[in-house]
């Protein structure tokens, strides 16, 4: 995902059946497990308003439940009439008494429901979305409607657990004016002419996700099926007045993109991938599954290497935050840190060492901006998308960068075996930081539990100060490391430095380590270094400025 919205504040109804031991304040109910997902949704160019019939599968986790809470927001007078309105719940038959509050809705059941139990739900309801789904124009002044649920607007048009740590099945049967092609998750059931003026159109994901990850876009659309990856279609959404531009731009990188991640990675776990022109979106992107969205302007004819890199990233996403999903906010890394690192393995692959050298010295300067604007950010730390945001440019710089670093710690075949068994094991599941960090101490003999600290769970950044002078008496160099941080809490950490002499004398490569406020080091050396490169590979978030004491 890479837009990142400022997210509007939400007062939430925290109804919730066992206490969370999460810092992520969304009311988790263990006791219930929706297994699908079944969205009816009539929608008209006449009014803005969508009526829904959503029916939903549960399998109950608890005995004598008699309660079970989901997320819907509803009409309000400072929502200005916006928000929806449940006409009715039934199960089996039989009306069953409700309460719709402070975006919340509470099914009570016609008598309690025990373990093991698989009960249909359907609810009834209709209103004009606040927000989750973008009923606009796009740039060519068309109608258009595009879901834009993430993190948490799931709620302002569909009824659902409003959660990562909630996965199901998903189906889509739309119906809509006749002029407008309809795509969503997974693949094309159906799509029938009812009448002149209205279509119907069914889509079924077989493949569980979360809620923010359910995609819904209504244009009048021109399609392309570019090829296939493992027998899986690989598609083009683009506004038929973008047909030959849209089509251009979308035709070059998502199969090799496809073939790298699931040769480094696993298998992909979707359907189908399609790439989709969107009037939801400004100047991003957004990772829903199996059918990714793109922000209409990013649409030139000219396949920018913006786009390219933005397609890479959404691509990753669809191994890391869709099939592996963060099991809370708090972990939010998971995915974005995740798929910013993966687009830079995929360009080192594709385009060569430099490149991926080249995106990581963009990252360090962009993780040094983001953290003089907030030095107390942390990558992994208590966060719900109820109250605010769930991540910055930090977690998607910060945590790339993590993981690059961890690569160069492990090895790069034990952190790639790493990677892959950490995929496997959860596979279209959930996982949290320590779950991600016991894999991958598989393949490793060092706790990385210390690794990790240092660098996600403070906010320091790292300066470290080198002094050197060149002692010809005794021929050797003396190096004095310096480190500063905004805090009391040191780091510890390796520092390569690389010395370059005149008369055709090789490079002679030294490596420092620095876990207190000062360290000396005496290198013995046969002349004075013309040059001396700290951290020459690239391998070290830190700041370090190197000076000849004369």
């Amino acid at each position: 995902m890479l837009l990142l919205k400022k997210l509007t504040l939400r007062f939430l109804w925290l109804f919730t059946f066992i206490p969370s031991v999460f810092a992520d304040q969304y009311p988790f109910n263990y006791q219930i497990d929706i297994q699908h997902y079944t969205f009816n949704l009539t929608l008209s160019d006449d009014t803005d308003e969508i009526k829904g019939t959503t029916s939903i599968k549960i399998l109950f986790k608890s005995n004598d439940v008699s309660s079970f809470r989901l997320d819907l927001a509803n009409k309000t007078k400072e929502r200005l009439g916006k928000g929806m309105s449940v006409s009715s719940v039934t199960s089996e038959d039989t009306q069953l008494k409700y309460r719709h509050q402070k975006d919340a809705l509470i099914i009570k059941m016609d008598q309690p429901v025990n373990k093991g139990e698989l009960r249909t739900f359907i609810i009834q309801y209709k209103g004009i979305p606040e927000a989750g789904l973008e009923i606009k124009n796009n740039r060519f002044g068309d109608r258009t409607f595009f879901c834009e649920s993430w993190p948490n607007n799931t709620r302002h048009w569909l009824p659902a657990i409003d959660h990562p740590y909630e996965k199901a099945t998903v189906e889509f049967k739309i119906i809509a004016p006749a002029k407008y092609k309809v795509v969503s998750n997974g693949l094309l059931i159906e799509e029938s002419l009812l009448d002149r003026n209205r279509k119907f159109t069914h889509w079924r994901q077989s493949v569980p996700v979360s809620c923010w990850l359910f995609m819904l876009g209504i244009a009048e659309f021109a399609v392309q099926r570019v090829g296939t990856f493992e027998g899986k279609s690989i598609q083009s959404w683009v506004y038929a007045k973008d047909r030959k531009a849209g089509f251009y731009d979308f035709a070059h990188i998502t199969k090799d993109a496809l073939k790298f991640f699931s040769h480094y990675v696993g298998p992909f776990a979707y359907e189908k991938l399609a790439n989709i022109e969107s009037s939801s979106l400004t100047g991003g992107a957004m990772e829903t599954a199996s059918a990714i969205l793109y922000a209409e302007d990013l649409i030139t004819g000219q396949a920018t290497e913006r786009l390219r890199n933005v397609m890479i990233h959404e691509i990753a996403h669809q191994w890391f935050g869709n099939c592996v999903t963060e099991t809370t906010w708090d972990d939010a890394w998971l995915s974005e840190g995740f798929a910013t690192y993966f687009t830079m393995l995929f360009q080192e692959y594709q385009y060569g060492h430099e490149t991926y050298i080249k995106e990581l010295k963009i990252a360090k300067n962009l993780i040094t901006k983001y953290h003089q604007k907030d030095m107390n950010f942390k990558v992994i730390d208590d966060r719900t998308a109820e109250l605010g945001p769930v991540v910055t440019g930090m977690t998607y710089k910060k945590g790339a960068w993590f993981l690059h670093m961890l690569r160069e710690k492990m090895g790069h075949e034990n952190f790639k075996m790493g990677i892959k068994a950490y995929y496997k094991k959860y596979y279209n599941g959930h996982a949290s930081t320590a779950d991600f960090i016991h894999e991958m101490e598989l393949f490793t003999t060092e706790d990385l539990d210390p690794f990790l600290n240092q660098w996600l769970k403070r906010p320091e950044m790292l300066e470290i100060i080198v002094n050197w002078s060149f002692d010809e008496k005794l021929g050797q160099i003396n190096l004095t490391l310096t480190q500063k941080t905004s805090s009391e809490i040191l780091f510890d950490v390796p520092v390569e430095f690389e010395f370059h002499f005149t008369d055709g004398m090789d490079p002679i490569i030294f490596e420092a380590k620095i876990s207190i406020p000062k360290v000396n080091y005496e290198i013995p050396v046969k002349m004075k270094p013309k040059l001396i490169l700290a951290d020459p590979e690239t391998v070290l978030l830190a700041d370090i400025r190197v000076t000849e004491k004369r």
